[in-house]
């Protein structure tokens, strides 16, 4: 899969929809997947996201120690590993192994990336502040990836309860944004 630089000032046009996503976490020699439609974008620039993680879930573990993670945004091709992942504890088995996906080294963090996502956002933990009481982390995406050959890809959208929501067309607006 080819790769190149995405440039942070469109980070915003790579999450806003509200794609579920993969976030992968690693510390020491444990890594791990979980599925997540629990994000916003705080900020254009730098790249600002809120996710929640429930301290519940293997990956709060990863990330409050690491303090370091990546986004990686699947394609609806993807849908039945991402629902897999999210069924499944990272604590008791290797995820990448089960969903038989792809873990490429990032640029600034030492979470993988998923090779068969097209974009992968690398993080690290700006604040904390509301982790105790919302499971809250404001992250600062670092470096961004997009695979150039998928044009339009069609994200999932999670509606609750198993029931999922593909993006569809794309229509283009006049706006003052950049």
């Amino acid at each position: 899969m080819a790769r190149r630089s995405c440039p942070l000032s469109k980070v915003y046009g790579l999450l806003e929809p509200g794609p579920v996503v993969l976030v992968t976490t690693a510390h020491q020699d444990r890594r791990d997947i979980m599925t997540l439609s629990w994000h916003m974008m705080l900020e254009f620039e730098p790249p600002l996201v809120a996710i929640v993680m429930s301290d519940r879930n293997h990956s709060f573990r990863l990330l409050k120690a690491s303090k370091e993670c990546v986004i990686n945004i699947p394609t609806v091709e993807l849908a039945e590993k991402v629902v897999g992942c999210g069924n499944t504890t990272g604590a008791k088995i290797d995820k990448f192994k089960r969903f038989s996906l792809t873990p490429l080294p990032a640029k600034k963090v030492g979470a993988p990336l998923i090779a068969e996502c097209h974009a992968s956002l690398e993080c690290r933990v700006a604040n904390t502040r509301m982790v105790s009481k919302y499971s809250l982390f404001v992250l600062e995406v670092v470096h961004a990836w997009i695979d150039p050959t998928v044009k339009n890809p069609r994200t999932l959208h999670h509606r609750g309860y198993g029931s999922f929501m593909v993006a569809g067309e794309t229509i283009k607006l006049k706006s003052k944004m950049k």
